[in-house]
């Protein structure tokens, strides 16, 4: 049985949010309050509150937009590449998480935001063949990326 336009929608959408939620698993009270308040940080860093919704306000535009390529069908090949493209860079953004709180490493931090924004730009790519909407959707996470990836290289280079 094929699942329903509700069922992607709901899956695509749980997909990302679950990936945030392991992220947050690493951003611990202990790993906020201690290691990253006492890092030298730029003066554009934002605020800690802001994060969470941004990023919650985020994984739901991801997730819409992985439902608006998804419901086309997975019998074209350019949709499954998509698709995957799409959960390869889900994995570079929970990565992340681990990489730059758990284990309190701007450097790997770094190294793996600059795959995510490759592999996001790729996701970019393959999502235009198919819908327009989709790709409208990630723009706002590419940006977020792109400047989470700049404060990661000033964070780095402020703390070596």
């Amino acid at each position: 049985m094929k699942p329903s336009n509700a069922a992607k929608l709901i899956v695509s959408c749980a997909v990302p949010i679950l990936v945030g939620l392991f992220g947050a698993f690493f951003t611990t009270d202990d790993s906020i309050n201690n290691w990253y308040a006492n890092l030298n940080k730029p003066v554009f860093t934002p605020p800690d509150w802001l994060f969470g919704p941004v990023w919650t306000t985020l994984y739901i535009l991801m997730g819409i937009s992985a439902f608006l390529v998804w419901r086309k069908g997975l019998a074209d090949k350019a949709i499954r590449k998509a698709l995957v493209f799409f959960i390869v860079q889900l994995v570079f953004n929970a990565l992340w998480s681990l990489l730059f709180f758990g284990l309190r490493s701007p450097l790997l931090g770094l190294i793996d935001i600059f795959l995510l924004e490759f592999a996001i730009i790729l996701t970019l790519i393959c999502f235009e063949e198919i819908s327009i909407p989709a790709v409208l959707l990630l723009v706002p996470y590419l940006g977020w990326v792109t400047f989470a990836a700049i404060l990661n290289l000033a964070i780095y280079f402020m703390n070596r």
